[in-house]
């Protein structure tokens, strides 16, 4: 990954390593959302495997992607956000001397704030989706055919809450997203300065993977007590027995006191799972210079 690639570039390939991301590793993270939203009184699935296959028996093989769509289309924006928005907060804090530490993470906290203007609606939607087949099974013991789309779901919160309901768990959002990036961008750059050739040449690709998946999976698990809280905030539907929230602090109550502290736990394997491979190759396309790539090929107009 090169700091002296321009805005559009690394836009460009922030936007390029979410699709593929996503695409591989979508299931997983389904199967992750339905064990985080389970409750004792309604437990469905036994893990991330037994998740899957159930879903693929009732809903069939494209059931695992319930929201895949709404993800396609708004992670293009929030890696690119993530990813464009660390380096910019790096080069200006490294510009005064050497970037230390506290300064990364100053950078990585400057990212994960600006990324949850996308990653809030984007979360808030797909959660409804990827949670559907789960819900209508604790509700009524089969799995209905029909389900909501994306598009009715925005008009919908729209129609009721105004903008706001898109934007429902923003503070748990924050909460998750904020600590993530202040862990793996500089775990990430440490790492990966681990790996380089020499003072000055780059990190081998393969470097650049290794480091993004460990970087990645360590500050997934790290935050996800917090990713718990606002997957169950953001839930809008549930079993007629399972508990609702009325912010942060009520959820974490009701949790401890009824599923107890290893609830916050919950999907964490999944979610090492799913982050991992999606920083890996996140940080190989930036190593390959996907955009800068596809950016040559643009007109100059400087010539």
């Amino acid at each position: 990954m090169t700091h002296r690639c321009c805005l559009p570039a690394k836009l460009i390939n922030g936007g390029i390593a979410g699709l593929i991301g996503v695409t591989c590793v979508f299931p997983i993270d389904l199967a992750k959302t339905r064990l985080q939203n389970q409750q004792n009184g309604a437990r469905l699935y036994t893990s991330m495997s037994d998740c899957l296959i159930k879903t693929i028996r009732s809903e069939g093989y494209f059931g695992m992607y319930r929201g895949a769509a709404v993800n396609l289309t708004l992670v293009t924006p929030e890696k690119a956000i993530k990813l464009a928005a660390n380096d910019f907060f790096r080069q200006h804090l490294s510009k005064d001397g050497k970037l230390t530490l506290v300064k990364e993470m100053l950078a990585g906290c400057g990212a994960g704030t600006c990324q949850v203007i996308v990653t809030t609606p984007m979360e808030m939607l797909k959660i409804q989706l990827q949670d559907a087949g789960r819900v209508e099974t604790v509700a009524a013991g089969t799995v209905e055919t029909k389900s909501p789309t994306a598009m009715q779901l925005t008009r919908e919160l729209l129609k009721e809450k105004g903008i706001a309901g898109l934007y429902k768990g923003l503070g748990a959002t924050l909460l998750r997203d904020v600590p993530f990036s202040i862990i793996y961008f500089p775990l990430f750059a440490n790492l990966n300065n681990l790996g380089k050739r020499g003072s000055e040449g780059p990190a081998p690709f393969y470097v650049s993977f290794i480091s993004g998946c460990a970087a990645g999976s360590t500050a997934a698990v790290a935050v996800n007590p917090v990713d718990v809280i606002k997957t169950r905030l953001q839930s809008l539907n549930r079993g007629s027995t399972e508990d609702t929230y009325s912010g942060v602090t009520d959820c974490i109550r009701k949790i401890l006191r009824n599923e107890g502290p290893s609830a916050f736990l919950k999907g964490a394997y999944c979610r090492a799972l799913v982050i991992a491979p999606l920083f890996g190759i996140a940080q190989v396309i930036y190593f390959l210079g996907v955009g800068e790539f596809i950016l040559s090929f643009m007109p100059n107009k400087d010539k």
